[in-house]
């Protein structure tokens, strides 16, 4: 399985909206996602690329496999 590598934030945001989140709010910097039955999901909207680690947490927040991130990924 390919490992989980830094990425624009409009991407990961791609992978959430395809995985069913909504915008909920923006919080200066932040995004915030919300989906039914699942913790928020926070993205950063910075010009650098996110960290693997963020990605990670985000994943586990959403309750989402990495093989599900990878299909999303491949989709958007």
């Amino acid at each position: 399985m390919p490992r989980i590598a830094p990425i624009h934030w409009k991407k990961l945001e791609c992978v959430f909206l395809s995985a069913g989140f909504q915008l909920s709010r923006q919080n200066g910097s932040h995004r915030i996602y919300v989906k039914e039955g699942f913790r928020p999901v926070v993205i950063p909207v910075h010009n650098t690329p996110i960290d693997p680690f963020v990605i990670q947490n985000n994943l586990r927040s959403a309750g989402m496999s990495r093989d599900d991130y990878f299909r999303y990924l491949e989709e958007c």
